[in-house]
């Protein structure tokens, strides 16, 4: 039996199981060597390496690290119909978290760790790229790989890739991601269309005063006391503004000010995070919030600076290339291990490509079987299960086919 005549999904599985050694070996060195957001250099020139190797188009160098590469396929289209592109993309920064996992291939900088996962999703990418590669006669277009850098430092790799052009070099007309997710079994995907993760923006406020001696606050006006009543104040956005069938979460996770126990100082300084699910929310609670901390703040004797420093947006999946997806994830895996995604309050810069482009964003099991998740992302043990390296293979594979076949 030929390889042309056997079942896509069928060629697509034996190819990811005769890929997935060598795929762990590229994973565990990328893990040895993780690299800061904007500082994959090491990572960078492995990428290109492997997609050379594979024949692949390299394309243009949009920022200093990261890189883009075409697969071109030779399946024949009919004149009538114009020839797609499909774009997947990987992240492949690290974090500066100090590994404590005891596997002989940790981290090797101080420091810095994968504790995300985009190791696995860069890994991932480059063997769904070689089993495309090896099936060139059975894609009916283009298939274009994105490997990202510094998702993990706002204002995030993928805007600026959007900026210098990315899309409008290749129009694809579909665009598509995973994610490690330990609270998922390792085998299983999970997907949800419309809002999946939140848009995220950065608090800062600093509330000024009139410092003056402890034993006589009359005569100051303490903003300490006025902080104190802002962070109650601000509570009422999620339970008075928003709608109870709205996510929202605002939370002041630091404030400084004073430094000894008789002087009331003559600031404060706070800041925190807003985390909303549709865009039109965000732009009510920017205003509730910087109104609510002046007011406050005024009713103290004291004023309020506000500086609100706009995070990625909210990540919205098309319902139809996630149905798309859905079907390709059930073909693949089976209809078991397919599952319904919940919506998270973390967000991703992955949602600058759904502004531009309709995809999806898919939940990757990592994790044991039962109710016992494994490690959470950015915890200094996160320890992904590897054989989700073949279930992702498998997924973006099968979604890339079906995405260019319709």
């Amino acid at each position: 039996m030929s390889e042309s005549s056997i079942r896509l999904p069928e060629y697509i599985r034996h190819a990811a199981r005769e890929l997935y050694p060598g795929i762990v070996s590229v994973r565990r060195d990328i893990h040895r060597h993780p690299e800061l957001s904007f500082q994959e250099f090491r990572t960078t020139g492995l990428i290109r390496s492997y997609l050379e190797g594979l024949g692949l188009e390299i394309g243009p160098q949009y920022l200093e690290t990261g890189c883009v590469a075409l697969l071109r396929g030779t399946a024949r289209v009919s004149s009538s119909e114009k020839r797609a592109a499909v774009a997947l993309r990987a992240d492949i920064d690290a974090l500066p978290v100090q590994e404590e996992n005891s596997s002989e291939f940790c981290s090797t900088s101080a420091g810095c760790m994968h504790a995300c996962g985009h190791d696995m999703h860069t890994a991932i990418l480059l063997g769904t790229a070689s089993l495309l590669a090896g099936m060139r006669e059975r894609i009916p277009g283009d298939i274009l790989f994105i490997f990202q850098p510094a998702e993990e430092k706002a204002p995030g790799g993928a805007r600026p890739m959007l900026e210098a052009g990315l899309f409008s070099d290749y129009c694809p007309s579909a665009v598509f991601a995973l994610h490690c997710f330990p609270h998922i079994a390792t085998g299983n995907v999970a997907l949800r269309e419309g809002s999946l993760m939140a848009a995220a923006d950065e608090l800062y406020l600093t509330v000024r005063g009139q410092g003056g001696h402890a034993s006589a606050p009359h005569h100051a006006a303490d903003p300490i006391l006025a902080s104190a009543h802002i962070v109650t104040a601000l509570q009422h956005l999620v339970s008075r503004v928003a709608s109870p069938y709205e996510q929202a979460v605002v939370s002041v996770s630091s404030i400084h000010g004073g430094h000894a126990t008789n002087v009331i100082p003559g600031s404060v300084e706070m800041s925190g995070t807003m985390r909303t699910m549709n865009e039109s929310l965000r732009s009510t609670f920017h205003e509730r919030f910087e109104r609510a901390v002046r007011d406050v703040a005024s009713a103290f004797g004291t004023t309020a600076e506000v500086n609100i420093v706009h995070g990625y947006p909210v990540l919205s999946n098309d319902a139809r290339m996630t149905a798309l997806a859905r079907q390709a994830a059930v073909e693949i895996l089976g209809e078991r291990h397919v599952e319904e995604g919940d919506p998270l309050m973390t967000a991703e810069d992955f949602s600058y490509y759904l502004q531009e482009c309709p995809g999806t964003f898919i939940q990757l099991g990592t994790g044991p079987a039962g109710d016992n998740s494994g490690e959470p992302l950015h915890s200094s043990r996160f320890e992904p299960d590897e054989r989700a390296l073949e279930t992702g293979m498998n997924v973006m594979s099968a979604v890339a086919m079906k995405a260019l076949r319709g």
